[in-house]
């Protein structure tokens, strides 16, 4: 018979099979996560509960969580979960896991577009993340999102419904799509814009598991989705309507350079919070 482990016991063996892989920093992240999800324990109740003995199948579950992660498995994709913009997205590995980044270009668009009733498009909507989030968080907005991919899709529709959030998903390419004139005041994006080039010092757990085509574009045209969403919002947007994306940090005099060629005024390019250019936004030119 197996001695019982306590929690404390088992967060020491977490850490230790873990700690020459990860930094430590993200380590604690893991184990929070894992608690949170196999037991419903916050910080605090970790620390309240070192001393509980766990059931045999917690152990186990435990273990084969750690298994994965040996594995360089991201935990959301082990869990089918992740946070963002406050509420807890399904992911799965047809979708990219939702980023911090992404969340600021959200607190972004909310905080420049006070009114009521705006129109929004979300290109490439993988999980929802950004549409489910802006329909939450916008005054009565109208929300659409397009994506490429059926599965991706079928995640993100799951996640509005669950989140009670309104937008109306369809599958589309912005690479080939026919854009309605004047339909909207706001068309976001977090298009692939990873160079393949870069491929080789991305972390083990992206490159094996997220879903290349959401992330990677040729080194000989890394801009090419973002050209395409631009020539499509020139008709689609509404005078005077915005368009936000998230961009590679590498590139922000290109993406200023490509907004100013097809008509866009009020070109704002900025950092996110960890020093990096990653957001571009402008506004279309009323006289296009």
């Amino acid at each position: 018979m197996n001695k019982p482990i306590t929690l404390g016991q088992m967060i020491a063996v977490v850490r230790t099979r873990l700690r020459n892989q990860y930094p430590p920093g993200e380590v604690e992240g893991f184990i929070k996560i894992i608690f949170r999800q196999l037991l419903g324990y916050e910080t605090v109740d970790i620390l309240l509960h070192k001393d509980t003995e766990l059931p045999d199948f917690i152990v186990t579950k435990t273990a084969k969580v750690v298994d994965q992660l040996c594995e360089n498995r991201p935990i959301q994709y082990i869990f089918g979960k992740a946070w963002f913009h406050g509420h807890e997205f399904s992911v799965d590995s047809s979708t990219l896991i939702p980023r911090p980044e992404t969340e600021e270009l959200v607190d972004l668009i909310i905080d420049e577009n006070r009114r009521s009733d705006l129109r929004v498009l979300d290109v490439g909507t993988g999980s929802g993340c950004i549409a489910v989030s802006l329909a939450l968080g916008l005054k009565f907005a109208s929300v659409d999102a397009i994506d490429i991919s059926d599965p991706a899709l079928a995640v993100a529709r799951r996640n509005a419904s669950l989140l009670r959030a309104r937008v109306n998903f369809r599958r589309d390419d912005i690479l080939s799509a026919k854009p309605d004139l004047n339909t909207y005041d706001i068309i976001v994006s977090n298009p692939p814009y990873i160079a393949d080039s870069e491929l080789p010092s991305m972390a083990a757990n992206v490159v094996h598991f997220e879903p290349h085509s959401a992330l990677f574009v040729p080194d000989s045209d890394p801009l090419r989705f973002y050209r395409a969403i631009a020539q499509y919002a020139r008709l689609a947007l509404a005078d005077g309507g915005r368009i936000y994306f998230e961009i590679n940090s590498r590139y922000p005099d290109e993406m200023r350079a490509l907004l100013d060629e097809h008509g866009f005024v009020d070109i704002d390019i900025r950092r996110d919070m960890q020093g990096l250019y990653r957001f571009a936004s402008a506004t279309k030119n009323d006289r296009l």
